[in-house]
């Protein structure tokens, strides 16, 4: 018995990691003739608006994030050559790590693919790698990608 993941899904931050990570699941889905999914989630900025400034309206905290988000994908997928593989692409708002696990719980995947860092050392230390959550907690395979 041969494994085939069909529904790969790459966590993607924008980062070269992150790119080369969904080409991987890139070249993997076109191997097995599977499908993938890029999702990107974007952890709402705190405090963005300055120590003494007033919070963003709502509308226009929404608008930068989406506006965020979007530009992650749209870096990534110009960035692969998936010629030949069907790709879709997901925007999440939250704690990284958390979505995607329960992205990967609503919608089962035979895969998960991401790279092994992509925030900065800060952001590791304070809450840890998000790879390293993935890898304990996911409920699939995770490929971590150097």
């Amino acid at each position: 018995m041969s494994w085939k993941p069909q529904k790969i899904m790459a966590a993607v931050d924008g980062s070269p990691q992150s790119i080369h990570a969904a080409q991987r699941a890139v070249d993997l889905a076109r191997l097995t003739g599977g499908k993938v999914t890029l999702v990107t989630v974007v952890r709402p900025p705190e405090g963005w608006w300055g120590l003494e400034g007033a919070p963003p309206s709502p509308e226009a905290l929404a608008a930068a994030v989406a506006a965020g988000r979007r530009e992650v994908l749209d870096r990534v997928v110009a960035a692969i050559d998936a010629e030949g593989v069907e790709v879709d692409t997901v925007e999440e708002l939250g704690d990284p790590a958390g979505r995607i696990i329960a992205l990967c719980e609503e919608n089962p995947v035979d895969l998960l693919v991401v790279g092994r860092r992509g925030a900065g050392l800060v952001e590791r230390m304070m809450l840890g790698s998000v790879a390293d959550r993935l890898a304990h907690h996911a409920p699939c395979p995770v490929l971590i990608v150097p």
